[in-house]
């Protein structure tokens, strides 16, 4: 039943075609919201810098987009908490916004899964890859 829930969901009739014709409604709360916030603030990070290492040309950020990447840490500088912006620092930055946005997603599923009495399986699968999102992302070029 859809008791509890507010706002109409939208029905296409093309959508239905090739998946589920009903669009929403969606709760994202404040953990959803979080999320995104820092989600935007992850890609925004990558974006600019990447842009700014083709001086700013957008047939040149196309062109090499498969070679851009922000780098991690040179190993001269060691483990620094927060390293100069030019070498690592940007990396540090993104990734603990997009970390922070994946844990925060991560808690709204589980919240999600309670609240509509549900089972958390996915939830703790979701934390499986998120786990491992870490350890080859972080962890390891460190």
């Amino acid at each position: 039943s859809a008791t509890g829930r507010a706002g109409q969901p939208i029905v296409s009739y093309w959508l239905g075609k090739i998946g589920d014709a009903q669009i929403g409604p969606v709760y994202l709360g404040l953990t959803g919201v979080a999320s995104l916030i820092f989600g935007f603030l992850a890609f925004e990070i990558i974006g600019l810098n990447m842009m700014a290492s083709v001086n700013w040309s957008p047939i040149e950020f196309v062109r090499q987009l498969p070679w851009l990447a922000l780098e991690p840490p040179p190993a001269e500088l060691g483990f620094c908490v927060l390293c100069p912006l030019d070498q690592g620092g940007w990396w540090q930055m993104a990734g603990f916004f997009m970390t922070t946005s994946v844990l925060l997603w991560w808690v709204r599923t589980y919240r999600r899964a309670t609240a509509l009495g549900m089972g958390t399986h996915v939830a703790w699968a979701f934390m499986a890859a998120i786990w491992l999102m870490i350890v080859i992302g972080f962890l390891r070029p460190l």
